[in-house]
């Protein structure tokens, strides 16, 4: 999309495989190349990179999901040349330098260390673990305190080598940019890279089924539900009903029917929520709560009762109303910068969305019948929950 209002160009692109392409013994290997791209390549070392790109003001990231690996740049016009050419040989040759390497793994490892005594990461990462078993989606896409210390350059190096490809490619761009020029641009930062990836392939999978409870006893003062189950895969055509009664649930902030039973008349937590997850080969509703540990079971109760409920029920015809109302204005703030559009971009390509979806957007929201809500509570809800309980052992929690 060209924009001159401002005069930056904004990039955001993802290559398909993240962390599923990680070894099965050696979680963690995509999330360290993420952290590693920009910390030297070709004849520039760590220093040489970060000074180019600090002159310029020029801001180059990457980040692992668990189906892609994905990177962003942001640039103003006038130093496009060389913020291109940066990511070009951040792409194709990194360079992976031991000291780079030990640095970025004791980083991670600290933040594993961290994430072993933290609640919620605990809980997030047992759910995923209960929900999806052997699959690749159950590991940790950051790695394990296991893991880490085992992955090596050469891993480093395949991963690289496996994944970074043309074939898999998507990009969008937002700025001050003629198509032209844009055509050069990505030639020259991509037209280099190998062809064909050598991706692992990933199976379908389906989250398991509820419902099942699981406590793990951690002395905190805070006792942590996670909670989730199976859900509608983007590509289904209940998938906008789904969305729209999962946000009455819980995905609606503060006017939630979660978050007004459960925190504001009930009181026993403090904070509730819950959101749709569709990935490349599953989709899952996860939630969320924090609560004390005396509370923990009134807590799940009230939350299994509110899900029962509009399972059972399904939402009313005011909250579909105000949830299309919402969602229909949300699209335009969530439009409202270059970044959020490129990045918008991106996810519907990837999502395989067709190109005028912003103006498809809200007559598919409008076209969601009261009944198409209730047949989308019934598949998301019916079964029950996943719950993952993390705290003080309690009579209630256990």
């Amino acid at each position: 999309m060209q924009d001159s209002t401002v005069p930056l160009i904004t990039m955001e692109y993802a290559f398909t495989g993240g962390a599923t392409q990680d070894p099965a013994q050696k979680p963690g290997v995509g999330h360290m190349v993420s952290g590693l791209l920009k910390e030297g390549s070709g004849d520039f070392d760590f220093k040489t990179f970060h000074q180019r790109l600090d002159r310029r003001a020029i801001e180059l990231g990457f980040h692992v999901t668990p189906d892609h690996f994905r990177g962003a740049l942001c640039t103003l016009q006038d130093n496009a040349d060389e913020a291109f050419e940066l990511l070009r040989t951040a792409l194709t040759s990194p360079r992976f330098d031991s000291a780079d390497v030990e640095r970025t793994r004791a980083t991670v490892l600290a933040r594993l260390r961290h994430a072993s005594t933290d609640p919620s990461s605990l809980a997030h990462r047992k759910f995923l673990e209960v929900a999806f078993g052997d699959h690749p989606y159950a590991r940790p896409a950051e790695g394990s305190l296991e893991s880490v210390p085992k992955i090596e350059v050469a891993d480093l190096k395949g991963y690289v080598r496996r994944v970074i490809a043309k074939d898999t490619l998507k990009i969008a761009i937002v700025g001050d940019v003629d198509p032209a020029v844009v055509c050069k641009l990505l030639d020259k930062t991509f037209g280099g890279l190998p062809s064909n990836a050598e991706a692992v392939p990933v199976t379908e999978v389906t989250a398991a089924k509820p419902p099942q409870r699981v406590f793990i006893p951690v002395d905190v003062p805070q006792t942590v539900v996670t909670f989730g189950g199976p859900a509608v895969r983007r590509s289904e055509p209940d998938f906008m009903a789904a969305y729209i009664v999962n946000h009455i649930l819980g995905d609606a902030g503060l006017t939630s029917r979660l978050f007004r039973e459960v925190r504001e008349k009930r009181g026993p937590a403090y904070f509730v929520r819950e959101h749709l997850v569709w990935l490349d080969h599953s989709a899952i509703f996860l939630g969320s709560s924090g609560t004390c540990t005396d509370r923990a079971g009134q807590t799940v109760e009230e939350i299994e009762k509110q899900v029962r409920h509009i399972a059972e029920e399904g939402p009313t015809q005011q909250e579909l109303d105000d949830a299309k109302s919402y969602l229909k204005g949300a699209q335009q703030v969530a439009l409202n910068t270059s970044s959020k559009l490129a990045r918008t971009l991106l996810k519907n390509q990837i999502d395989k969305l067709p190109i005028d979806y912003f103006e498809k957007q809200n007559a598919l929201v409008d076209g969601v019948t009261l009944e198409d809500t209730k047949r989308a509570a019934r598949r998301l809800w019916g079964e029950g929950l996943l719950t993952i309980i993390v705290g003080r052992s309690s009579n209630d929690a256990a």
